[in-house]
């Protein structure tokens, strides 16, 4: 409905972000129907540990925002590839992210790496971008952030913004997330259970701040759905036999 009326006044895109549900109903109505695309986010790893788990929640929000049949560019630094962990293509199709999907960008520095960024970000083709930056990089000032959420306004180019090993300070970002890894709970025959975590909605603008969810992630569903919390039985596993419940 409020796309159909903004269409009607004539209004650009950025007046009115198109939302991608994320699957849960209390964190989708937190932010106004789900995540804004069209918009820079933030997703800080709790700790540096959650690094992984906080890359892997961006991939799958990056799942749920990118519109069918487009590309998604990572951007990260060379030191981070050589000592942080290489993107694992089985690791995305996993997840059900399609490899053939991702164009990776290493670059030398996080000077280029922004300016590589806003090059991305303005061009519309692109689906999606994830930005990784660890630590707290010079160059990544507001003055960065607000032309990053500028040109995601612009193109409808959804900019997820990967901190990890940082710490949340003032910037342009549509909303700010801080994500931590979580136990999964074993599925049939104690197989591995969903992707878990623990997020936070630490800032948004223009809708109340807060909240705190433990998500797990539904790949034949390519969703969230709230994680049952350790020590509670769970039903099977959706599409699996109908067995007796689950031992958590």
């Amino acid at each position: 409905m409020r796309n159909r009326i903004a269409r009607i006044e004539g209004l650009r895109p950025a007046d009115a972000p198109i939302h991608a549900p994320l699957g849960v109903d209390s964190l989708d109505r937190a932010l106004g129907g789900g995540l804004a695309r069209g918009r820079l986010h933030e997703l800080f790893a709790a700790e540096s540990a959650d690094g992984p788990g906080a890359a892997g929640f961006t991939a799958m929000l990056a799942q749920l925002a990118l519109p069918a049949g487009a590309p998604l560019l990572w951007l990260r630094l060379e030191e981070v590839e050589r000592t942080g962990g290489r993107l694992s293509a089985p690791g995305l199709a996993q997840i059900g992210l399609d490899p053939a999907r991702l164009v990776l960008l290493v670059l030398r520095d996080p000077v280029m790496l922004l300016r590589a960024a806003a090059d991305v970000v303005r061009c519309s083709p692109i689906g999606g971008a994830v930005i990784e930056l660890w630590q707290q990089p010079r160059a990544l000032d507001l003055t960065a952030s607000r032309r990053l959420a500028v040109a995601a306004e612009e193109s409808g180019v959804t900019a997820l913004m990967l901190r990890v090993d940082a710490a949340p300070s003032p910037s342009a970002a549509h909303t700010r997330w801080q994500v931590s890894s979580a136990p999964s709970i074993a599925l049939e025959a104690d197989a591995p259970g969903h992707p878990a975590f623990d997020i936070e909605l630490l800032r948004q603008r223009g809708r109340p701040d807060g909240g705190r969810w433990r998500l797990e992630w539904r790949r034949e569903q390519a969703r969230f759905a709230e994680a049952p919390l350790p020590g509670f039985v769970v039903p099977a596993a959706a599409g699996g036999p109908a067995s007796a419940p689950l031992r958590a």
